[in-house]
């Protein structure tokens, strides 16, 4: 099955890293997925993002406001290869 992770934000550095991140995090666990960075306001506003960036993976806002680091989103991560 392939994933769908979002990064939810205006396309700024901090967002950047998130996508970067997710991606390489997504990658080290060999996680089938596609990261998509949304940058429409009215789209970001419809998942109840109030601080960028935003993480969503498969529909689920999984945080927000905050650059995850690789580790971290490994484990996040890891609960989705689970499923």
């Amino acid at each position: 099955m392939t994933h769908l992770i979002q990064v939810l934000g205006p396309g700024c550095v901090r967002c950047e890293r998130l996508a970067k991140n997710a991606a390489q995090a997504a990658a080290d666990l060999g996680l089938e997925c596609r990261v998509d960075k949304i940058t429409d306001l009215d789209t970001i506003a419809g998942f109840g993002i109030l601080m960028t960036p935003g993480l969503v993976v498969d529909g689920e806002v999984r945080s927000t406001g905050a650059v995850l680091t690789v580790a971290e989103l490994k484990g996040l991560l890891g609960d989705v290869n689970a499923t």
